[in-house]
């Protein structure tokens, strides 16, 4: 029983990874795409929101629950597949971290063109194009880590 409560909640922390991560891309991508800054500042606020109550919450639920089931099913922590997982899993972190920060910048110069009847300032469109380009590596990395989750590959590494 302990084994699929385990692998339940990791599965549903990758799930929720995987399309919390999926939902505010295409969120922000749309609300970018009108130019309107009220629009860009009220979907950034949720966003931003998202981010902190599910995908936080996802990130400190994965390796929890990923080492208790390694444990449980006897899986070595040293094994290529998880090793190459967790470093994937810093990647993605090294990539979601300042996203993070990024969103809660793109918000405040929305709110503050919004409040100001102005157009979005230059470094608004500076951030949204780091964000955006900074979003492809951590999708892909969290892509990768479903594929070793689910084939468990045998891979030496060193």
């Amino acid at each position: 029983m302990l084994y699929f409560l385990l692998k339940y909640l990791h599965l549903i922390g990758a799930s929720v990874l995987l399309g919390t991560g999926a939902g505010i891309a295409f969120f922000m991508l749309l609300a970018h795409r009108t130019g309107r800054a009220e629009v860009i500042a009220a979907v950034a606020r949720i966003v931003v929101v998202a981010d902190f109550l599910f995908t936080a919450t996802a990130v400190i639920v994965q390796p929890i629950t990923g080492v208790a089931l390694a444990w449980h099913v006897g899986y070595a922590l040293t094994e290529g597949w998880i090793l190459l997982s967790l470093l994937l899993y810093v990647v993605t972190g090294a990539f979601w971290l300042p996203v993070v920060r990024m969103q809660m910048q793109m918000r405040r110069l929305a709110e503050t063109a919004h409040k100001g009847n102005e157009p979005l300032p230059k470094r608004y469109h500076q951030l949204f194009r780091l964000w955006f380009a900074f979003g492809f590596p951590a999708f892909g990395a969290v892509l990768a880590i479903f594929w070793l989750m689910i084939t468990r590959p045998a891979i030496t590494l060193g």
